[in-house]
């Protein structure tokens, strides 16, 4: 028996062992249901019925793993073998004890001084993904003869640089959840290898390849290194992100920057898509077999309990509207049952991320313009600039600057619209 088999075995073995005690997504450590403890008597049965049905597990979601009765909720922490936890609801919405939270409300930080209608907020700027070394590694990199690579990592991080000092000019505490480019987290590919043969076991790869030949490697996604590089970028860093936000930032909102993309195709000789579109995304909508891991019914609790929903769909609302206005792109429409429309317009989505799940803030997360369209890709040629420049029939300002100004504009007019109504 080789020194490879003998690895394969041990991690299967552990993995059965495990399983018979968790059902854990990956890389996720187990949850501390004593954590929701603090949440007793802070809902209605009414209202927790509301938005466990309409937001975060529609259509029966959670059939079979919440119970939710007249006066509390069994919820399921464990499968096998069966384990619970109550909810006990409040008789009353005017009995309800507080719901505890390290995040503000913007309308509980009384009114705006003049010129700063932002004051006393403390937002987290999240510039999605790596960029930089890493880019083409995460496969959020292409290019197209010899022209400038679109890096979405880079660009984000662009993006939050322009915010920033705006945003702080208007009152606001800013932080950044990742300030350079590369990853955050410790991890690195080569460091989650065991927990890459792990996770190709748990899919039933029990002798997979080390190495793949290159990206258009046929058998590349079940190699031990795609594993862990996917492991890393994806998994890894989002939850090491997530640990900042909740344990040292303790932002009253996290914004998360991106840059929505098509496929490609292949990534020697990548092709342009004809669309371009816009939306945003609110965690929620979670499926039926998600739910069956014990941490993602503990973040779905944990969501719902923070009550995280309201203020993320008027935060959303307001700042998806503002790039709306800013870049005349249509909404993305999802075609699949894996994200639900909240809003009229259709720019606001449901759907179940790891990080808007991981989070415990309020997120706003956005997904402008489509990377790989050739309107875009030629503004990422252009580069950012001060003023306006003719780009496709009309004056426009930067790419960047009109991303950074339209999150600006719509953080502003939903901190007043907020502030206001008290």
């Amino acid at each position: 028996m080789t020194l490879f088999t003998v690895r394969i075995l041990i991690a299967l073995a552990w993995l059965s062992l495990f399983a018979q005690a968790q059902r854990l997504s990956t890389l996720a450590p187990p949850p501390v249901w004593s954590d929701l403890e603090v949440f007793q008597e802070t809902i209605t049965h009414d209202e927790f019925r509301l938005w466990l049905e309409t937001v975060y597990a529609p259509a029966g979601a959670a059939a079979g793993l919440i119970e939710i009765q007249p006066t509390q909720a069994i919820i399921r922490t464990r499968l096998e073998p069966p384990q619970t936890w109550t909810l006990r609801f409040t008789p009353e919405a005017s009995s309800a004890k507080p719901a505890p939270r390290l995040w503000h409300r913007a309308e509980e930080l009384g009114a705006a001084p003049p010129g700063r209608p932002l004051a006393g907020l403390k937002i987290a700027l999240d510039p999605g993904h790596l960029g930089g070394d890493w880019a083409q590694l995460e496969e959020r990199w292409f290019k197209i003869g010899d022209s400038l690579p679109v890096t979405e990592g880079d660009m984000t991080l662009r993006v939050a640089q322009l915010i920033a000092p705006r945003l702080r000019d208007l009152g606001a505490e800013v932080q950044f959840v990742r300030d350079k480019p590369g990853p955050t987290t410790p991890d690195r590919p080569e460091t989650l290898l065991d927990a890459a043969r792990a996770q190709l076991a748990l899919q039933g790869v029990v002798a997979p390849r080390e190495t793949y030949q290159g990206m258009e490697d046929p058998q590349r996604a079940s190699t031990v290194q795609s594993t862990s590089e996917l492991l890393f970028y994806r998994i890894s860093e989002i939850r090491h992100r997530a640990k900042r936000v909740n344990e040292e930032l303790h932002p009253d909102l996290t914004i998360c920057l991106h840059f929505d993309a098509e496929s490609w195709g292949n990534p020697q000789e990548p092709d342009f898509v004809p669309r371009n579109h816009l939306h945003a995304l609110i965690n929620g909508c979670y499926s039926a077999v998600e739910l069956r891991n014990d941490d993602i019914r503990f973040e779905l609790l944990f969501k719902l309990l923070s009550r995280c929903y309201p203020v993320e769909l008027a935060a959303n609302q307001s700042v998806v509207a503002a790039l709306a206005r800013a870049t005349q792109l249509p909404a993305f429409e999802y075609p699949g049952d894996n994200a639900r429309s909240v809003s009229p317009s259709h720019y606001v989505w449901t759907r179940n991320l790891l990080a808007n799940r991981l989070y415990r803030t309020p997120v706003i997360f956005l997904e402008p313009y489509v990377m790989n369209s050739r309107e875009v890709w030629e503004r990422v040629q252009i580069g950012d600039y001060a003023g306006e420049k003719m780009v496709a029939g009309r004056l426009r300002k930067s790419l960047f600057a009109e991303y950074a100004d339209a999150v600006v504009e719509g953080l502003t007019d939903y901190s007043r619209t907020a502030r206001d109504s008290e």
